[in-house]
């Protein structure tokens, strides 16, 4: 090592440098030579489809927006089935809930069959009691 002072080696005035850690590689961004943007290498690639499959995938969202509505208007004859028309409105809900619950829209369907089995149990439960 070198004691700062001038003359002290056949060179005098030249001092030496002293690297107390090794040059981090792991993590290059830090380096000047390394300025480009990250952003390529961390977004997912794009996703190309040809028409037939592009337009598949478009009628498969109307479908599930029609069983969407489906489910809800299940669930709403199901609702209606509590006050009128319980012999009609209530199987009615159940096999449309039943058709929304397997195409895919678990939550309305189960409802809108829930509904049309107690809304139509419970007329037939009911119905001595009103004569």
């Amino acid at each position: 090592m070198d004691s700062g002072q001038k003359g002290s080696g056949p060179k005098g005035s030249r001092r030496k440098k002293i690297t107390l850690r090794p040059r981090r590689v792991d993590y290059p961004r830090k380096a000047p030579e390394h300025r480009e943007e990250y952003a390529a290498e961390v977004s997912p690639l794009p996703v190309r489809t040809n028409s037939a499959a592009g337009s598949a995938a478009r009628s498969e969202g109307k479908e599930g927006e029609a069983y969407k509505t489906v489910g809800y208007v299940g669930l709403a004859l199901g609702i209606a089935s509590l006050f009128i028309w319980p012999i009609i409105l209530g199987p009615s809900a159940a096999v449309l809930g039943y058709y929304a619950y397997n195409n895919g829209r678990k939550t309305a369907g189960a409802w809108a069959i829930g509904l049309g089995i107690v809304a139509t149990l419970s007329y037939f439960v009911m119905i001595p009691f009103t004569r």
